[in-house]
C-alpha cells in the first residue's frame, strides 16, 4: 500500500481514490441516449457525447489572490450540465470520469 498526498493507491488490486484539488470537480458522465425521440435506435458511432453528469467529488474551492478560499457551488451527488468537450477524461478503477474546472459547468439540474 502506497500513500500519495492523501490519496490511496493499492498496488495489488489497482484501487485508487481521487481527490480533486482547488476548484476541480470529478464527474461521471450519464449514459447517452440509446434511441431518438421517434423511436429509432442509434448505433454507437451516431451517439453524441453525453453533456450531463453526476458529481462524484468536489475540491475545496478556488483560492483568491488574497488567500480566501471560495466554496464551490456544487456538491457531491448533484446532476450537472457541461459542454461535450469540457474537462479531462481519465480512467479510475476501469471507469471513465471527467475532471472539470468549476467554471466549465453550465448548470445544476434539479
Amino acid at each position: 500500500m502506497t500513500t500519495l498526498r492523501g490519496s490511496t493507491l493499492n498496488v495489488e488490486d489497482q484501487k485508487m481514490k481521487v481527490e480533486p484539488l482547488g476548484d476541480k470537480i470529478l464527474v461521471r458522465r450519464l449514459d447517452a441516449a440509446e434511441k431518438t425521440s421517434g423511436g429509432l435506435f442509434l448505433p454507437e458511432s451516431a451517439k453524441d457525447k453525453p453533456t450531463q453528469g453526476k458529481v462524484l467529488s468536489v475540491g475545496p474551492g478556488r483560492l483568491t489572490k488574497s488567500g480566501v478560499r471560495v466554496k464551490p457551488q456544487v456538491a457531491d451527488g448533484d446532476r450537472v450540465l457541461f459542454s461535450a468537450w469540457a474537462g479531462t477524461e481519465i480512467t479510475v478503477d476501469g471507469h471513465s470520469v471527467l475532471i472539470l474546472d468549476e467554471s466549465e459547468l453550465l448548470a445544476i439540474l434539479r
